[in-house]
């Protein structure tokens, strides 16, 4: 389940029984010792629904746990006995007595003494109709509750998580932009001190996040030119998600767009506008990226002992390697790739944009996403996965804070209206949230033509 701050959880169980059920739903922050208990509500049908606030970003936990309970049996059996059958109303009160006489042994000194009184009450010769009022009444239901016999209960197991997150996690409006391209016209390579000069025209507009493709040195080796050319002119600067050369990689920045404290700088100067910066993490490399001579290890080999370029068929991606997550050093390889983002994160950047996770391992992006928001709990991940709806519910469920959808190709009023529903309507609303981009870089739909 995900949550921000100060949003509502209400998780929902089925539960049968021959019998009087008291669910409830037990919940506390990750790590905490004890529980809060919060009654579930009968919604019909079996069905249950519990409601609790999360507060606090992080991870929380909770399970259902129900048994039955004896005193409800009983009292939704009283509530329907006739008051005409005085003697059995007697009778059945001699038995609720007894009830509330057991809870009184489970329950501190002051509610003890007062379960004791009423148990006293309810066994005597009083007048019937007052004690089969205090029988009813709120407050021994209450108290009654607070001291159930649960020694019989069945609890959920093990917990399950909430995850909560900033409110920029649940709706933010994002803005892409090339840093090289932001320059004043004839001005050559953009910088980063040119993207903080458009800061206050992108805050007018209302979006809170800048999103940058890789800021990383591009490589030279195999550079794509125009038109996918591997001829590029001297003046082609070649495509960002080709990541590293020998200015560095991944923790490097390009040296055009300016220095890491320039970076910092605008960082900073966003966040006073209302303005997350978000980086693109790429997880692949160009042929001269430090890593390829580093760690040749961390890339696939061909029959004819060349590295394994990036294809999708017809699709060539020369200036591209993409990493071998079977290597026999995949421990280093995922600690490397968790460096990464710690780095980003040292220079203050809490949003990222993940290129094409559903093409990397499953259980990476669970350890990932799970070791860096136990530390940093404010940072959002975008997955950006074109790809089976089921790939994409489960990458939300392993930690994506929001997902690329299929918006951009759903034009009509009955396609819109169709896939909102599916958004909005349906149980994946609980963990999926969806980031309707119109358009990306390179992907140009029927629509936008």
């Amino acid at each position: 389940m995900a949550r921000v701050q100060a949003q509502y959880a209400a998780p929902r169980a089925s539960l049968e029984v021959d019998n009087g059920l008291r669910p409830v739903v037990r919940h506390r922050r990750a790590g905490a010792r004890d529980w809060f208990e919060t009654s579930m509500t009968a919604l019909g049908n079996d069905c249950w629904r519990a409601v609790f606030i999360v507060t606090e970003l992080g991870r929380y936990e909770y399970q259902v746990m129900a048994w039955v309970d004896a005193f409800l049996s009983w009292r939704h059996d009283f509530v329907r006995r006739s008051t005409a059958d005085e003697a059995d109303i007697a009778l059945a009160l001699q038995t609720g007595a007894a009830l509330v006489q057991d809870a009184a042994k489970r329950a501190a000194a002051t509610a003890a003494k007062r379960l004791r009184e009423i148990a006293r009450v309810l066994a005597a010769n009083g007048k019937l109709s007052a004690r089969r009022e205090l029988a009813l009444g709120d407050e021994l239901a209450l108290l009654m509750q607070a001291h159930a016999d649960c020694r019989s209960a069945t609890t959920l197991e093990p917990p399950l998580p909430v995850i909560v997150e900033p409110e920029r996690a649940r709706f933010s409006s994002w803005y892409e932009m090339f840093p090289r391209s932001c320059g004043p016209p004839g001005s050559g390579h953009g910088t980063f001190s040119d993207c903080e000069a458009l800061l206050p025209r992108i805050a007018a507009l209302g979006f809170d996040v800048l999103y940058f493709p890789p800021i990383h040195p591009i490589g030279r080796v195999k550079r794509k030119g125009r038109n996918n050319t591997l001829v590029p002119a001297a003046d082609d600067p070649g495509s960002p998600w080709a990541i590293g050369a020998e200015e560095g990689g991944h923790k490097a920045i390009h040296p055009a767009l300016g220095t890491l404290n320039d970076f910092r700088r605008l960082v900073a100067a966003a966040r006073k506008l209302g303005i997350d910066i978000a980086l693109d993490i790429a997880l692949q490399c160009a042929p001269d990226h430090p890593y390829v001579k580093e760690h040749p290890e961390w890339f696939r080999r061909r029959a004819d002992g060349s590295i394994q370029y990036a294809e999708n068929p017809p699709k060539k991606y020369e200036d591209i390697y993409p990493f071998n997550f079977a290597t026999s050093t995949a421990t280093a390889l995922w600690e490397e790739i968790k460096g990464i983002f710690d780095y980003w994160i040292a220079q203050g950047v809490h949003v990222f944009r993940v290129d094409n996770p559903h093409t990397k391992p499953f259980a990476l992006w669970e350890w990932l996403i799970g070791e860096i928001k136990r530390d940093h709990p404010q940072v959002i991940f975008l997955s950006e996965a074109f790809t089976r709806p089921r790939v994409m519910h489960r990458l939300a469920k392993l930690g994506f804070s929001q997902s690329y959808t299929y918006f951009a190709w759903r034009n009509t009023k009955a396609e819109l209206t169709d896939y909102f529903t599916e958004l909005t309507a349906t149980d994946s609303r609980e963990y999926f949230r969806p980031n309707a981009w119109p358009n990306t870089p390179d992907i140009l739909t029927e629509y936008m033509q």
